[in-house]
């Protein structure tokens, strides 16, 4: 079922503040205690991602890999965001088994159990530059965002970490860290997806102990290649009532290197210095220059 736009009345935009330590909305936040205390299985799979770094992508591969044959009816009748929830909005209601889960949460503000139970966590990283160009078109046209104003105030913002979920740099770099201690948690990044996403899916079946057959693993990698994504309306987030699609689209480009239609060059220099000030761990590689 799909909306029309201008048929709809959109809800006012949050506020951002300060919460822990990270910028928030009262979206993320309203619900905490009853996050904190959520009660994983171990069959558990958590997706986490900073905002707009192939969360919806990632979240359609492991739906397919999980789900695609067994109730292949989900996949025209439920969209993405119900099928692979956020944590954030509480999912214990879940039915199926593995229930699939995604955060947008830094890595200290996962609930415990996921580590108790020992679940599997697949973290997914996008380089900066791109991730704030995605970030800004997504905060255009989503209504559950505080208003992002113009590019260059928002350029500033995002360095600063003031935007919902806060730092891109603490966010990409607590999960690192949190990788190299946990065996359970597979560190992607979405210029691989882009480049060979055959490959990553073979990487993340190996991860899951999944054994798709050949036929199954070319039929989700064709399916999940982002011009199919952006058409089909259970992915596209086209029937979610907070997205203004008069602004712009949920699945604008999917592309590495748009981050050069934006930035000027006194804006990438000035961003190719601060970046080289937070990202100091030489094990983590985040292409900026592509």
């Amino acid at each position: 079922m799909s909306f029309d736009p201008d048929q709809m009345e959109l809800p006012s935009r949050p506020e951002l503040f300060d919460f822990r330590g990270v910028s928030m909305t009262h979206f993320f936040t309203d619900n905490w205690e009853n996050v904190q205390n959520f009660k994983a299985r171990p069959d558990d799979v958590l997706i986490a991602t900073y905002p707009k770094a192939g969360t919806t992508w990632v979240s359609y591969i492991l739906d397919l890999l999980y789900f695609g044959q067994t109730s292949p009816e989900r996949q025209t009748s439920v969209p993405i965001y119900e099928r692979v929830p956020f944590l954030e909005l509480i999912v214990e209601r879940l039915p199926t088994s593995p229930r699939l889960i995604k955060t947008h949460f830094p890595v200290q503000f996962v609930p415990k159990s996921f580590w108790e139970q020992n679940c599997k966590i697949i973290y997914v990283a996008r380089n900066a530059k791109d991730n704030m160009v995605s970030y800004f078109h997504f905060d255009s046209m989503a209504m559950i965002e505080p208003d992002p104003g113009d590019w260059n105030n928002y350029f500033q913002r995002f360095m600063q970490g003031k935007v919902v979920t806060g730092s891109w740099y603490d966010h990409v770099n607590g999960w690192w860290k949190k990788k190299q201690t946990s065996p359970n948690v597979h560190y992607m990044f979405y210029e691989d997806l882009v480049e060979d996403t055959g490959r990553e899916i073979d990487k993340l079946c190996s991860f899951l102990g999944l054994s798709p057959s050949e036929d199954e693993r070319k039929r989700i990698t064709g399916g999940v290649q982002f011009d199919k994504m952006k058409k089909n309306n259970m992915t596209n987030y086209s029937t979610h009532a907070r997205m203004d699609f008069k602004t712009g689209s949920f699945m604008r480009k999917g592309r590495v290197g748009d981050w050069k239609n934006h930035f000027t060059v006194a804006q990438n220099e000035e961003f190719d210095e601060d970046y080289k000030k937070k990202m100091k761990d030489p094990t983590l590689q985040l292409r900026t220059d592509l």
